[in-house]
């Protein structure tokens, strides 16, 4: 049985990145590699073949690995429905809820099952790649930890960390998450990598003699800063990480040959890699915002998925996003609804389940009643658009019912320039995609038209994934990181 954990120094830190990376370098060598992250605390997910529920992450990295994602890739999935409430998902299914006061003591089971999976993997393939989540010097939640140095002593697993340089004091948290550690978990602390380093290497290497020196910590590399790598993440604060560059408005040909884009940040927004289809797209400039007056300017908006659809409704009351939004629709000018976006711009909302609100007046954009289940709709839906195949996938409690005159839109439904779907992943689909786009175009007035010879976003992320492990090959110590991940064996259950 052979593992490595990847942990960071802080959320974000790169782990996601570096697991990818070493997947897929790991799979050009031949070997059977295959990622796991005990558990993920995102509303960024996806639906695996078998109908289960993953981490968008750990699906990311499966097809860098080349395997097919299950959810023992990523047993327990927790998504933030409030700041003190996070609701289960246990090996792909709903599995109740985690109240706050419970998180670091009241996960026993969920620690079970986690384990189990990492057996699983680790039984059917050479090596597996883990992710540690947040930061393993977290000592307020060490007790109830299987994430992070509670995994690694179960298994017995070295342990690397990475910090990212680019957010400043990264010598600071290689030494402090060292030094929190008591002896027990700072004896699987193997080594470090440092991420996302820009300019001359010989300023940062004395600093990086010195972490080793005080330590024992060896240096396995040092990543470069990769513009234009924005894989698949789970951090919703990090979403547009793209940061797609706008073209200059000194141009005015140039600006009306754009599509402007404005993405909705709701506070509990779910699923956003849904945009990133569009940041790619030449000549498509994508805003997250919270602001009603980019909302105005916009060519299209785009209400994305919520784990939180009645309370993000109020806040886009309370926002004044929401009367831009009817002026929007009253005038014609284009809106995208996905998910819990869609049931937004419903007339009802009937929800004793997520919210326990009961019957909502929704912003009655299109003619749809929306009813909340008990049980969670998971797929991966296929349709058709105008002669284009989509596929996608949907998560959601709400089933939308159509009931008044509207054009039929994939799943759901359009009036006038107003479109709504509960499928995600649509915008993912090239032909598709184009050709919506070049719709909503002629409907906002905009000179905007697809690009001829672009790479499609599928060949786009599976660039970025091969950039990653070019930069692991050339950067990192991979020899020395197999021969850990080698040596690991196992030692017992759930610590």
């Amino acid at each position: 049985m052979t593992g490595l954990l990847v942990a960071g120094t802080s959320s974000d830190a790169g782990k996601s990145l570096v697991v990818t990376g070493v997947c897929r370098a790991l799979r050009r060598r031949g070997v059977d590699v295959v990622p796991y992250k005990a558990q993920n605390m995102s509303n960024n997910s996806m639906v695996c073949r078998d109908g289960s529920e993953i981490g968008r992450a750990q699906y990311l990295q499966a097809q860098a690995a080349g395997v097919e994602p299950t959810s023992a890739m990523n047993p327990v999935l927790l998504k933030p429905g409030t700041d003190r409430r996070s609701f289960v998902v246990l090996r792909g299914q709903p599995a109740g809820v985690l109240e706050a006061g419970v998180y670091a003591t009241g996960r026993r089971h969920l620690a079970e099952a986690a384990h189990a999976a990492y057996r699983e993997l680790a039984a059917t393939h050479e090596v597996v790649v883990c992710e540690g989540a947040g930061s393993p010097a977290e000592i307020n939640l060490r007790a109830g930890d299987y994430v992070n140095m509670g995994l690694a002593r179960a298994f017995d697993l070295p342990v690397v960390l990475v910090g990212d340089i680019d957010r400043g004091g990264v010598l600071a948290s290689l030494f402090g998450t060292w030094a929190l550690l008591d002896d027990a978990d700072r004896r699987l602390l193997r080594g470090y990598v440092i991420n996302k380093f820009r300019g001359d290497q010989s300023i940062l290497d004395p600093g990086l003699l010195e972490i080793t020196r005080r330590t024992g910590l060896a240096n396995l590399g040092v990543l470069p800063w990769l513009p234009g790598v924005w894989l698949d993440g789970e951090d919703a604060l990090e979403v547009g990480r793209w940061r797609h560059d706008r073209t200059p408005a000194s141009d005015p040909a140039a600006d009306r040959a754009a599509l402007r884009v404005a993405v909705v940040r709701l506070p509990r927004i779910s699923n956003a890699t849904d945009v990133d289809a569009l940041a790619h797209e030449p000549g498509v400039q994508v805003l997250v915002t919270q602001d009603p007056a980019t909302c105005v300017a916009a060519d299209l908006v785009v209400l994305p998925g919520s784990r939180a659809t009645v309370d993000d409704l109020a806040w886009l009351r309370a926002s004044g996003i929401a009367a831009v939004l009817a002026r929007r629709a009253d005038t014609g000018r284009p809106i995208l609804g996905v998910c819990g976006g869609y049931q937004m711009l419903a007339r009802t909302i009937d929800d004793e389940v997520e919210s326990g609100h009961g019957t909502t007046e929704a912003l009655g954009l299109l003619p749809v009643h929306v009813t909340f289940g008990a049980d969670k709709v998971l797929g991966r839906p296929t349709g058709t658009w105008e002669g284009h195949e989509v596929t996608g996938y949907e998560i959601h409690h709400g089933a939308c019912r159509v009931v008044g005159q509207a054009d039929p839109f994939l799943d759901g439904c359009a009036s006038g320039a107003t479109w709504g779907t509960l499928w995600h992943g649509t915008l993912e689909n090239d032909a598709f995609r184009r050709a919506w786009l070049t719709r909503v175009a002629a409907q906002a007035g905009s000179d905007w038209t697809p690009a001829s010879g672009h790479p499609g976003h599928a060949g786009r992320r599976e660039a970025m994934i091969e950039l990653l492990a070019d930069a692991v090959e050339e950067h990192l110590d991979l020899d020395t990181l197999l021969a850990w991940a080698g040596a690991a064996t196992t030692t017992g259950g759930p610590a």
